[in-house]
């Protein structure tokens, strides 16, 4: 894939396999104990359906997204997006957001984010998101997870 969107200082790029090492890292680095392990990271970057796209800059994986089409509910999920700390408050998750949205074309997108993760919240809602429901102790620790949705009112890329 080509770049789906550049900037001077990252562009965002297909992930793979050679990536899992340094997705891992950035996982850590912004998740802490949230963190997928790496064997959950494999099994979703080895799953078909999911589209895993990075952010790099000079050569080196600072953000990454994976989202999936849910043909049961009809609507795409952003099953994991993270940028590592150092490269936050740079447009990257924001850019992340925008090319995976493009890359599911689906007419709904949803996500799960930390009731207290108010940074990402924000995010989402200057991205078009909006809370549609809670998953109670939803997170290993027993925190909620709300749900978050944007309605993009039509399908892209041809696909539903």
């Amino acid at each position: 894939m080509n770049a789906v969107a550049a900037s001077e200082s990252f562009a965002i790029t297909s992930a793979g396999l050679l990536d899992l090492w340094a997705i891992w890292r950035v996982g850590r680095a912004a998740f802490g104990s949230d963190a997928y392990d790496m064997l959950t990271l494999l099994g979703t970057m080895l799953t078909p359906r999911i589209v895993c796209l990075k952010a790099t800059s000079n050569r080196r994986v600072i953000g990454f997204v994976a989202s999936e089409i849910n043909a049961r509910e009809g609507c795409g999920w952003i099953v994991m997006i993270a940028v590592h700390p150092d490269s936050q408050g740079r447009g990257i998750g924001t850019a992340l957001l925008h090319a995976a949205e493009c890359a599911l074309g689906a007419e709904r997108i949803r996500l799960t984010v930390r009731r207290s993760n108010v940074r990402a919240i924000g995010l989402y809602e200057r991205c078009g998101y909006v809370w549609v429901n809670t998953f109670r102790r939803y997170y290993h620790d027993g925190e909620d997870g709300l749900v978050m949705e944007k309605q993009l009112g039509h399908a892209r890329n041809g696909r539903s």
